[in-house]
């Protein structure tokens, strides 16, 4: 089980590794064809998320009753897979929705508040799996 001080260390640390990968690996390819569904620009954006939501939680792997990282049914799979998949849906649904909608950085105020919407869900995100990892 994690500590309260454990708890506030993995959304600090998978908040660090949001910033990462959503904004400094982030590339063209990235985000120019995360409206696509099923590109492999959006997908293999996601994925980044997923490889740094692994790493961001190694560090918990021999805390007693947190997550599984051995054996053929690890959960952290269960995690990383959870990340991957909301992360590309909730950043498709945002391009999908600027797109519908003709939101642009420099003509719509919603622009900027569905980037932070999109933000907000990616950080619910973490919560939901600091949440799973904690429980016994």
């Amino acid at each position: 089980m994690l500590s309260p001080n454990d708890i506030l260390l993995a959304l600090a640390i998978l908040m660090l590794k949001h910033f990462i990968c959503d904004f400094i690996l982030q590339v063209p390819f990235h985000y120019q064809n995360k409206g696509t569904y099923g590109h492999i620009g959006g997908i293999s954006h996601a994925a980044i998320h997923g490889i740094g939501t692994f790493f961001a939680l190694i560090y918990f792997a021999d805390k007693p009753d947190t997550i599984d990282f051995e054996g053929p049914h690890a959960e952290i799979t269960i995690v990383v897979l959870f990340d991957m998949i909301v992360h590309y849906h909730v950043d498709w649904a945002k391009v999908q929705i600027n797109r519908r909608m003709h939101w642009t950085p420099t003509t719509h105020e919603e622009f900027w508040w569905l980037l932070g919407f999109d933000q907000l869900l990616h950080m619910l995100t973490y919560i939901a799996i600091i949440w799973y990892i904690k429980s016994p």
